[in-house]
């Protein structure tokens, strides 16, 4: 197992930053290339969205990235963390990206924008005041839409955004299983 990992500043040019860094590692751990404009993607929205929250509540806090390929050897002594991050096999590129900006203001129920929490659907019940009158956590549904798997914990220390997707090996592995080649 391989593990990148990358600290930003709180800089809207860091983003691109981060994308290009997602992307060439993405790309050395075999991920397939139909699959790396949606890793771009995915990582250009959850970094944009944890430098909007820090430049808000905590410019001065760096702003990490982990980019995990899980497809190799995990060394002599074993894995350094689980076997299975996020809760996935292994044969998995996955990218983390935490944030130390609060994900409750004022005690309210409402994760950024989504009231019922982290898992609520785009259809229930959004708040506005995010750019052009969409909810600052539209782009969470993006991530949603463009990660295999994806996992947000939000805390009041911050939240954490696990995304990952399938090697290419593994792509045509599944394909094979349901047959869909």
């Amino acid at each position: 197992m391989a593990v990148v990992q990358l600290t930003i500043s709180a800089l809207p040019a860091h983003v691109r930053t981060a994308r290009l860094m997602a992307t060439a590692v993405a790309r050395r751990a075999g991920v397939s290339e139909s699959t790396l404009d949606e890793i771009r993607l995915a990582v250009g929205e959850a970094c944009s969205r944890a430098v909007e929250a820090h430049r808000t509540h905590c410019p001065d806090q760096p702003i990490k990235l982990e980019l995990i390929d899980s497809s190799g050897p995990t060394g002599p002594g074993g894995p350094s963390g689980p076997d299975r991050i996020n809760g996935s096999r292994s044969g998995r590129f996955e990218v983390v990206v935490s944030d130390h900006a609060p994900a409750k203001e004022n005690g309210a129920p409402a994760f950024n924008g989504f009231e019922g929490g982290p898992h609520a659907s785009l259809g229930e019940s959004l708040t506005s005041g995010g750019f052009g009158g969409l909810s600052p956590d539209v782009g969470l549904a993006v991530i949603r839409g463009l990660a295999d798997e994806v996992s947000i914990e939000p805390s009041e220390n911050g939240t954490v955004i696990r995304m990952s997707w399938p090697l290419a090996s593994n792509e045509a592995d599944i394909s094979e299983a349901h047959g869909l080649d």
